[in-house]
């Protein structure tokens, strides 16, 4: 039914342990690497030794990163905390990695390292208190540390940026004339990273930055992985957006890239050298809120037997993200069309989807969504169903990165 692989729904078949994952075109059998045979179904296995994953975040400084960081954090320290309607002891709800009988097998998040690239130079631990996104008393808790982490300058184009992000953006690398520089700036920065905190399970590249326009490389550049390691070293390599330039850099670590944009990123080329190097390629799109649920609510209408006609929504929030998308202009208005690109294309033919979404700085994180369902019932009558829903939109994607990253170290 969903025509569109988001990170949401290739983590659910990685958990439920289909027996191939696809790789942009690619299909080939998953290699567990947790010592295991079997998530399911009562394997004998020994649960493996501990192990230090590593997660990489590509806009550590924005939302998505600061609230990882402070669920490591929370549940690293055990900390309690004052909370809207109880005192809060720390947990991983949303993580299905970290909970259950999946956790017994797989690699503990709290023994993660967490690091990343951004191009604005914000104290994480500031930036977690600015944005509201956990409650205060937690985002004062967690300042001291998250304002220690590093975080490295990040690949900048302006191409690729909103109009409304460009004035912030003084945290870049500098003197990298080539994509082929940049791309070994970047795979230095994971060697330092994985060496200096003792990474000894899987790392994971995680694009959480803002969504870029569509690339302006032709097809072909990018077909495959020989046609995209030339890409970047020849004439075309001016184009490349930044985002490809970190999921090469992980692959040619070995390192697994996981694109949480809407942009066109995974290619056949990216897929191809990440099965050269033992790693994966995932996307496209976080997906953990409304177009998730929209997916589900679609496949209860049908599994009652009706036909689904129409599904308009809307959705409105404040983030950083929303602002890229919001002020209209050309590059910005490319985005959007990337955003949307995404959101539209999740049903098989013959539902007619509508999309509205709107910049509200006053709501901030917390995106509010409305959908109508419209669909024909027993004997052609209509059968209206309307969902209203509001969250944090990090508190739904934190929980994609952690298991992104836990799960692509056991397979």
């Amino acid at each position: 039914m969903v025509a569109v692989p988001t990170l949401a729904r290739l983590l659910a078949i990685l958990a439920f342990h289909h027996a191939t994952a696809r790789i942009g075109n690619h299909a080939r059998p998953l290699q567990l690497r947790g010592g295991a045979k079997k998530l399911r179904g009562g394997s004998e296995d020994e649960a493996p030794a501990p192990r230090k994953v590593g997660c990489l975040i590509v806009g550590l400084g924005g939302n998505n990163g600061c609230t990882v960081l402070a669920g490591l954090v929370a549940n690293r320290r055990r900390l309690a905390w004052e909370g809207q309607k109880r005192r809060i002891d720390a947990d991983w709800g949303g993580c299905l990695t970290q909970r259950g009988d999946l956790a017994e097998k797989m690699a503990s998040f709290e023994h993660a390292a967490v690091g990343g690239w951004d191009v604005r130079p914000t104290k994480l631990g500031a930036a977690l208190l600015a944005a509201r996104i956990v409650d205060t008393d937690l985002a004062r808790l967690v300042e001291a540390e998250l304002d220690a982490v590093e975080v490295m300058p990040g690949v900048y184009d302006e191409r690729y940026v909103g109009e409304s992000q460009r004035a912030t953006a003084t945290h870049t690398k500098q003197g990298l004339a080539t994509a082929k520089e940049k791309v070994d700036a970047l795979r230095a920065d994971i060697r330092r990273f994985k060496e200096a905190h003792g990474v000894d399970g899987h790392c994971t590249v995680i694009w959480s930055a803002s969504v870029e326009p569509p690339s302006l490389l032709p097809e072909a550049a990018v077909a495959t992985a020989d046609a995209l390691l030339d890409m970047l070293a020849g004439p075309l390599e001016y184009d490349a957006p930044p985002s490809l330039l970190y999921a090469v850099a992980a692959a040619l670590e070995g390192c697994s890239f996981v694109n949480g944009g809407s942009q066109d990123t995974v290619c056949d080329g990216l897929a191809e050298l990440c099965e050269r190097k033992g790693a994966y390629a995932l996307g496209t799109d976080f997906k953990a809120g409304q177009t998730k649920f929209k997916t589900c609510a679609v496949e209860y209408l049908e599994n009652n037997g009706f036909t689904v006609k129409v599904v308009a929504s809307s959705n409105h929030l404040g983030n950083n993200d929303m602002r890229n998308l919001a002020l209209g202009t050309p590059t910005q208005a490319r985005t959007n069309a990337a955003k949307l690109r995404v959101k539209s294309s999740i049903f098989k033919p013959g539902v007619d989807h509508h999309v509205s979404v709107q910049y509200a700085p006053f709501i901030g994180d917390e995106k509010r969504d409305f959908v109508e369902y419209t669909s024909e019932a027993f004997l052609g009558q209509l059968h209206t169903m309307a969902t209203y829903t509001r969250c944090s939109d990090s508190v739904l994607c934190a929980p994609l990165l952690v298991d992104a990253t836990v799960l692509l170290d056991f397979f």
